[in-house]
């Protein structure tokens, strides 16, 4: 039988004690447990952010994997802490609209809250409940017991509102959704959407602004530009990206999240 997973996504960064501290709590209720570092720095209190890192990445770890997403600014408060089972995966954290983007691809299943008290730590602090409430609920899931042992049924949960991209006849609007450590400007415009509006005449009939800048080409990698050159492509998301050859598109554009792009037929 293969070793349960629970992957960590957090803004705790590393320097401090938190996500250690998350890990040496679920490996003191499941030893056995593997445990995978998605990342620990996402910016903090950005649940934007960590929804679209979590979607980017959750489809590519082993059915089973428990995912345990603790981007919290509303820690303390009267936001629940949920658990919830989506296609072949688990997921916990707090209702706070982090999961929202993969429950959007892949709608829950079953979505609890973390109202059992046995399956929490016995003091939950009102600054940490990813040590205290988050952690434990998903070691006892790796350890084996039914999501519904966790708490009563949640019912409805929160969900982000993000732009989706605007389609017109002859244009697709859309706006950068977050900017990666190298700098490119990933944004909500789908290859599929893309394409459907490149069919007719082809890419090199296609015009790409983002913010007050036009964009020169699309390529198939970051090598087929020039080094430094500003270009549009498809990443490991699939979605439309700028980057820059060798250099941060974000930097050399002044731009970042919320800047608008428009891909656009050429007149």
């Amino acid at each position: 039988m293969a070793r349960p997973v629970i992957a960590l996504l957090t803004d705790f960064g590393v320097r401090d004690h938190y996500a250690a501290t998350m890990k040496g709590v679920a490996l003191g209720i499941c030893p056995e447990v593997t445990l995978v570092d998605i990342s620990h720095e996402v910016p903090p209190h950005d649940v934007v952010a960590g929804a679209l890192e979590l979607a980017a990445c959750y489809r590519y770890f082993p059915p089973g994997t428990i995912f345990l997403v603790v981007v919290d600014p509303g820690v303390g408060s009267s936001r629940r802490g949920i658990a919830a089972e989506a296609g072949e995966y688990k997921f916990v954290g707090p209702d706070n609209g982090v999961l929202s983007v993969v429950f959007d691809e892949m709608p829950p299943k079953k979505v609890v809250e973390l109202t059992e008290r046995r399956y929490a730590r016995p003091t939950v602090s009102r600054t940490f409940e990813g040590r205290d409430r988050f952690a434990p609920a998903a070691a006892w899931l790796a350890k084996g017991i039914e999501l519904s042992a966790l708490g009563r049924p949640a019912g409805p949960v929160s969900r982000l509102d993000l732009l989706q991209p605007r389609i017109e006849h002859d244009r697709i609007a859309g706006e950068v959704l977050r900017v990666d450590r190298f700098g490119n400007l990933i944004t909500n415009i789908d290859r599929k959407t893309f394409e459907r509006l490149a069919s007719a005449e082809g890419r090199d009939a296609l015009e790409i602004r983002v913010g007050p800048h036009q964009v020169s080409k699309v390529v198939s990698t970051y090598a087929d530009a020039s080094a430094g050159e500003v270009c549009a492509l498809f990443g490991s998301t699939d979605h439309l990206e700028i980057a820059a050859n060798g250099a941060s598109a974000a930097s050399q554009l002044g731009l970042g999240r919320g800047a608008a792009v428009q891909v656009t037929r050429r007149a």
